[in-house]
């Protein structure tokens, strides 16, 4: 397998960030090579922890000069899409788990103007992606089980992203694949060669001594040849 031509976009994970210098935190991702800022909404339903919702994506939309990955990991996001696109999304993500009518979401999502992504859990096919394949700007693939971060990285994502590179060329489609969890340079190569576009990456960005210089190694993984 070669080496894919285009860097990868990364997307810090606000989840390993340290809350008591929040706006420290994103003024480092604005004035970094990261391409997003990714933000894990989690409601403790869908998935076993809480995070934030509606007023810290508004009050980090305000000094964010990186566009706003808005992933909600929450029962009935079909209710919330409205509330979150106000809030500040760019980008706007539910599962495939946790909604009834995914079809009627992501077209929802899209009249919002926002670019709409739907996420798919470790242990989720990718054939439910089917019918709304050609309607997605992104599909978002969890590496790990998702609920918490510094998850170790589930081997298995690499050739779940491989065939949905295929899936998704092989139907003309423009979605850009996306992965969450137990992202490091190591897993970031596989999966890049692999077909991913997005590295979404939380403690190996935030919990590094020189963080932007990490978000750096991550958009070179493009440059590793297998």
């Amino acid at each position: 397998m070669g080496t894919s031509k285009r860097a990868p976009l990364v997307a810090p994970s606000l989840l390993g960030a340290d809350f008591l210098r929040l706006g420290e935190e994103v003024e480092m991702v604005n004035e970094s090579a990261a391409g997003w800022l990714h933000l894990d909404v989690m409601d403790g339903v869908f998935v076993p922890n809480l995070s934030f919702g509606l007023p810290v994506v508004e009050h980090v939309k305000r000094v964010a000069r990186k566009p706003l990955d808005v992933h909600l990991m929450i029962a009935r996001g079909e209710c919330y899409v409205e509330a979150f696109r106000a809030a500040g999304a760019d980008v706007l993500t539910v599962h495939a788990e946790a909604v009834t009518h995914l079809h009627r979401v992501v077209e929802k999502i899209k009249e919002t103007g926002a670019l709409a992504g739907v996420a798919l859990n470790p242990g989720t096919p990718l054939v439910v992606l089917e019918e709304v394949l050609p309607l997605l700007d992104v599909v978002l693939l969890m590496s790990v089980n998702p609920g918490f971060g510094g998850q170790r990285f589930i081997e298995s994502s690499v050739d779940k992203v491989a065939r949905l590179r295929q899936m998704i060329d092989g139907r003309g489609c423009k979605a850009l694949i996306e992965v969450d969890g137990g992202v490091t340079v190591e897993t970031g190569r596989r999966l890049v060669a692999a077909g991913a576009e997005v590295l979404v990456a939380g403690s190996f960005v935030f919990r590094s001594p020189a963080p932007s210089r990490s978000i750096n190694e991550l958009k070179e993984c493009n440059a590793w040849k297998q």
